[in-house]
């Protein structure tokens, strides 16, 4: 019955932790689907660098993509990357989730070319940022090994960063992974305390001071063959 217990409560834990991306990515379909009836593009209310009559674009642009193509890749690494910071930063994740979705915008908007810049990639590459971040400087089995996992799946975005590529805004990936990297210095997972601790970390954390006052008294059989 525990183990079924325990089953259930890591699938409900999974299933919230999706909830959040996948609304964010709900929203942004919806957008496109809306696009593709009317006929029209939203392109034009994205993030133009350091205009400020365009300061919304710092919050429209990860709703607005370019194409079928587009919207697509950043759907899956936005849910997958999104539901992995919610399932094992969950304490911290909704503010990580609000500043890479803001920061990231502000950087783009401070450093990137004069175009107009869409999509969700920045708040994809903070999030593999701080993930990847997080999990070396933690010290943690688990956070460790999902940084690795990151690195696994998702290594070949480092070169995202680099002006590669005119027609993708590198200055996103840019902004958005120094926004991660730099929110896990600022929001450090809490320490979790490891199920088997050593004795020597156990010496250290016990006040192993001597009481005077107990007596032991020591019972013992007598040899009663002599």
């Amino acid at each position: 019955m525990t183990e079924i217990s325990d089953s259930k409560t890591e699938l409900k834990k999974m299933l919230l932790a999706t909830v959040i991306p996948a609304s964010f990515i709900f929203l942004f379909w919806m957008i496109y689907l809306l696009e593709i009836s009317l006929n029209i593009s939203f392109s034009e209310y994205g993030l133009r660098p350091r205009e400020v009559s365009q300061w919304f674009g710092v919050l429209t642009m990860p709703f607005l993509h370019g194409g079928f193509e587009h919207i697509i890749a950043n759907t899956t690494s936005f849910l997958v990357l999104g539901s992995l910071l919610f399932y094992f930063y969950n304490d911290n994740a909704i503010q990580i989730f609000i500043w890479s979705y803001v920061l990231s915008g502000i950087f783009t908007w401070l450093i990137g070319r004069d175009s107009i810049h869409i999509g969700a990639s920045a708040m994809i590459y903070a999030f593999a940022g701080y993930i990847f971040t997080a999990g070396i400087i933690s010290k943690n089995i688990r956070h460790m090994a999902i940084a690795l996992v990151v690195v696994f799946l998702y290594g070949s975005m480092i070169w995202g960063i680099f002006p590669m590529n005119n027609n993708v805004s590198w200055e996103g990936h840019l902004s958005g992974f120094a926004v991660g990297i730099g929110l896990a210095f600022m929001i450090r997972p809490p320490k979790i305390v490891d199920e088997f601790t050593t004795y020597s970390e156990f010496d250290e954390d016990c006040d192993c001071t001597e009481n005077d006052d107990v007596e032991i008294n020591y019972f013992y059989k007598e040899d009663t063959d002599k």
